[in-house]
């Protein structure tokens, strides 16, 4: 993973898509004390507890997230998860995970390229014809596969101007329960010329995965949602994690969200917990807890989702950025390597008023999960490597 300016999130390294709910203002609170100074820590996730709280520090109003190692599983929490109340983040808190989403979304599509009913290489076209056109876009030279990784070309929908006005200023707060649909969000795609020939580039785009879930919905008869019901969350007993459509609401328990809405000169706090998770469809409308995403993380890696063909080419990676040769893309993860060498999966998710990351071993014998309820401070890489590295 990457620090917080640089994160994969929603919208991978650029602004992500997201809506929020009502308006707050912060009132000048004083955090409470981080948890290491209120009580002992076991010393092999110490580091890992230091980074969150220095995070909480550093301006995030809280922080909560488990690791699962060969010693078990550990519960880590810093600062507020209700600046008004001062209630303490909670270790089982609910939370939306947004492009955390994309990994169970690759998982559904290479389940169903197992079952041969769809392969990685069919063309977009194929199952959705005349959707991906004009402006120079055509996905009859695009397949399954480069939506997955990313090298389809196809320009981020999030990043539309108008789309940024609406989505990313103050304008949000006015548009935060209105309802969108993947079709809408591809036709303002489709307003932009391709970044570059299919396979010929890497750029993270939400387009990519809306038409992943689409293509989903017209390969099974079902949403994509349903499928990931059916396929991961109930086999797995993944019980905070859910694929909320256009509910705006958080299941309880969680805590509050809060965004400076992506104005860096901001001095307001608004909270941001509700909103219509259907601006991110299939890219990144997933909510869940750190506990299941461990749970599912692990079985992903040790061939429990997936059989070995599959689990291969979901591992099967591209460069991302030639300056960073050890960071690569998969199909829904993404490899790298934290400061003492170890190699880790992962992938990251970045809404307005929540920062979700998921990591873990090649093996699944280790695993971090964590959630920031700010998004504007805070560095996850500390956080990540502390687990990973320290002691």
């Amino acid at each position: 993973m990457t620090t917080r300016t640089t994160r994969v999130g929603l919208a991978g390294t650029v602004a992500a898509a997201a809506m929020a709910g009502s308006s707050f203002t912060a009132p000048a609170v004083a955090y409470p004390a981080p948890a290491s100074a209120l009580a002992p820590v076991r010393d092999h996730h110490r580091s890992t507890q230091q980074a969150m709280d220095a995070a909480v520090e550093d301006g995030v109003p809280g922080v909560t997230g488990q690791a699962r190692d060969k010693y078990g599983t550990w519960n880590g929490t810093s600062g507020v998860g209700n600046l008004k109340t001062q209630q303490p983040r909670g270790a089982q808190d609910r939370y939306r995970v947004a492009s955390l989403t994309k990994t169970f979304v690759s998982t559904v599509l290479l389940q169903l390229e197992a079952e041969g009913e769809i392969g990685l290489d069919d063309t977009v076209e194929r199952w959705l014809p005349g959707v991906v056109r004009g402006h120079g876009n055509d996905g009859s030279k695009i397949t399954v596969r480069r939506l997955l990784n990313h090298t389809s070309g196809i320009h981020n929908w999030t990043l539309d101007p108008e789309i940024q006005r609406t989505v990313f200023s103050k304008e949000f707060l006015e548009h935060r329960y209105d309802t969108w649909t993947p079709e809408q969000q591809v036709r303002i795609a489709m307003r932009h010329e391709p970044d570059f020939a299919p396979g010929e580039g890497w750029n993270y785009s939400d387009t990519n995965y809306i038409l992943a879930g689409m293509i989903i919905e017209k390969v099974t008869g079902h949403a994509y949602g349903d499928e990931i019901r059916r396929r991961i969350i109930e086999p797995l007993g993944l019980h905070a994690t859910s694929v909320p459509g256009t509910d705006p609401h958080l299941p309880q328990p969680s805590s509050r969200a809060y965004s400076k809405l992506r104005d860096p000169e901001e001095t307001k706090t608004y909270d941001v917990t509700e909103y219509n998770p259907s601006v991110a469809g299939a890219a990144g409308e997933m909510i869940s807890d750190s506990a299941d995403l461990n749970r599912f993380f692990r079985a992903l890696m040790r061939g429990k989702l997936l059989a070995k063909q599959q689990l291969d080419e979901m591992m099967t990676t591209v460069e991302m950025d030639e300056e960073y040769p050890d960071v690569r893309y998969g199909l829904g993860l993404r490899r790298s390597k934290v400061s003492c060498g170890k190699e880790i999966w992962a992938h990251g998710g970045d809404f307005h008023g929540t920062v979700a990351v998921a990591v873990t071993t090649r093996d699944g014998s280790h695993s971090l999960a964590f959630n920031f309820n700010g998004d504007w401070a805070g560095d996850i890489d500390a956080v990540i490597d502390a687990e990973f590295c320290g002691k």
